[in-house]
């Protein structure tokens, strides 16, 4: 319990940040919702006259973008976006950062086994990741009620808002398994964003070829918000792909660390 606290402790300061930012996201975008419903016609004019690859890769869906659900899936993409840096720069630090520091041999110096160490830094990951994604859905269902023009499904809202909590969970996965095999990261932010983007272009590319095969290469991808306004779900064949990374990641993690040498100072 102490371990757990001491790394909730650690990653506050981080939570604060990111949870800050990304409600400021949400806030800054949605605001622009009422000008956009009101010029509806001409806006939808514009995005007429880019190709469709381009809409699909930026997020813009012409058959729902001027709705508030349709309109929020915008923003989301970036938000996911940032949402998976973080996710990834706590996955990739769990560990490197003890070696980095020069703790990690004082860590485990102490009575507990690496099993519980992982574990305890682990909880401590999903719980910041929980926080953030309370504070930013609560922020963004007011904001949505606030600009709304019409009625819309808060369930469908919910589902949407979720998919950056699940992509988060995929890059967590992937940041422990490299916080666990690299011997020492030098820059945790910098491999976490090289990560983070190479798939996010990806995933882009993928829009812009229309093959649902490359999907499965960008977690972006794994959740396609036209897809869930239109069904009011998620697609099984991606879920069962990111559950699969998830526990394919950690359960590796495990193994990993626990026949790892770690170095002395």
């Amino acid at each position: 319990m102490n371990m757990l606290l001491h790394e909730l402790k650690a990653y506050r300061k981080s939570t604060i940040i990111w949870s800050f930012s990304l409600v400021m996201i949400i806030v800054l975008f949605m605001s622009f919702y009422p000008s956009f419903a009101r010029d509806a016609e001409d806006f939808k004019k514009i995005m007429e006259g880019y190709p469709e690859a381009i809409r699909n890769a930026v997020g813009f869906n012409l058959g729902n973008f001027f709705t508030i659900l349709g309109f929020y899936c915008f923003p989301l993409s970036f938000i996911t976006l940032c949402g998976a840096i973080q996710a990834m720069n706590i996955g990739t630090s769990i560990v490197s950062k003890e070696v980095r520091e020069k703790t990690a041999d004082y860590l485990l110096t102490k009575p507990v086994t690496r099993t519980t160490i992982l574990t305890a830094k682990l909880l401590a990951a999903f719980i910041s990741i929980v926080i953030t994604n309370v504070v930013y859905i609560a922020a963004a269902s007011i904001m949505v009620f606030q600009v709304k023009t019409g009625d819309f499904s808060f369930e469908l809202f919910l589902m949407l808002s979720l998919t950056m909590f699940f992509i988060q969970l995929i890059f967590l996965a992937f940041g422990i398994v490299i916080s666990v095999i690299v011997p020492k990261i030098k820059s945790v932010l910098t491999v976490s964003l090289a990560i983070v983007f190479a798939f996010y272009f990806v995933g882009m590319l993928s829009d812009t070829t229309g093959e649902d095969l490359k999907r499965y290469f960008s977690p972006f991808k794994y959740f396609d918000t036209a897809y869930i306004i239109k069904h009011s779900g998620y697609e099984a064949s991606f879920l069962i792909a990111g559950a699969g990374i998830i526990i394919l990641a950690i359960a590796a993690s495990y193994v990993v660390y626990s026949k790892k040498d770690i170095h002395s100072v």
